[in-house]
């Protein structure tokens, strides 16, 4: 063996070690990471198999929370307002993102005091937003006399069956689109100049180098929002019960809703399982359909 070759070989020894060390440091994480995340999951799979109550026997019922959730009129009512809230928040959240991170994206005086200011949003506490919105949809409420000095009704959104959902939609914009804006922000700044000035040069408008250069560039970070977003809806509880408790007359009853209702109201474990298994199942096959439309040529 060569000289180099020794040093080679000691240099892999070293990294190897090196590995090691990172290993055994980050090792304690790891085990926290997996007893309290993937180990509740775990057990709420299983649990969604049994008729568990605290303080009562467990039993092994096999389907039947399953089955029982197919003849359930709540759950498919709970299932669509979620669908409907998903499909209004998720562009809109998207949309402003991106429009906030194009908006920002030159350096300007104050960019950075605007950048600041629209990611405040989203290090807001949930319930802290949900009381403020509360206030800003009720009647006599800033949102309600706007509608009212242009002539519109001016009654509370959140006691209307119709506008409740678009209420709790405007709170989900509001408190995630700085979350995207930072996303694609990043993604706009690695995009070289060259390609925009080239265009720009050869007579493109700003709809066509956003069209044909910013978007193509952006896909991946908008397929990866899109999937956050979508899981976010699907998932939302706290500004819903601060705001509205599901009401008025259920019309805001949303799947996390009643996952928390049959837990800790009817402590129905077992049957709250069985929901939450069934969320995460559906949030699995709307991820894995955005990665076949927006993500499949990445």
């Amino acid at each position: 063996m060569t000289v180099s070759d020794t040093a080679v070989a000691s240099r892999r020894t070293s990294r190897r070690r090196e590995a090691r060390v990172g290993l055994l440091f980050v090792l304690p994480v790891f085990l926290f990471f997996l007893a309290f995340r993937f180990g509740p999951a775990i057990a709420g799979g299983v649990l969604a198999f049994t008729d568990y109550t605290i303080g009562a026997e467990t039993s092994w019922t096999g389907l039947e929370n399953l089955r029982r959730l197919a003849d359930d009129p709540l759950f498919w009512r709970a299932l669509r307002t979620t669908l409907i809230y998903s499909v209004l928040a998720v562009p809109l959240s998207i949309l402003a993102a991106l429009g906030m991170a194009l908006l920002v994206r030159r350096s300007f005086r104050g960019s950075r005091l605007f950048r600041s200011i629209f990611f405040l949003p989203v290090v807001t506490s949930l319930v802290l937003a949900g009381i403020v919105f509360t206030w800003i949809f009720s009647a006599g409420g800033p949102w309600s006399s706007l509608l009212g000095s242009v002539g519109l009704p001016d009654g509370s959104w959140l006691s209307d069956t119709t506008l409740v959902v678009p209420a709790l939609v405007i709170v989900a914009v509001w408190t995630r689109f700085g979350f995207g804006m930072l996303i694609l922000l990043a993604r706009l700044q690695d995009i070289p100049r060259e390609l925009e000035e080239a265009a720009l040069t050869d007579g493109a408008g700003p709809w066509h180098r956003f069209r044909y250069i910013v978007l193509p560039e952006l896909t991946p970070a908008l397929f990866f929002l899109a999937v956050i977003e979508t899981t976010m809806s699907f998932q939302v509880f706290d500004t819903v019960y601060v705001m509205t408790g599901g009401g008025p007359a259920q019309s805001s009853y949303m799947l996390v809703f009643q996952l928390y209702d049959q837990a800790f109201r009817y402590f129905d474990f077992g049957y709250a399982s069985a929901i939450g298994l069934a969320l995460f199942v559906m949030t699995l096959v709307v991820a894995l359909i955005q990665r076949l439309t927006l993500g499949r040529d990445r």
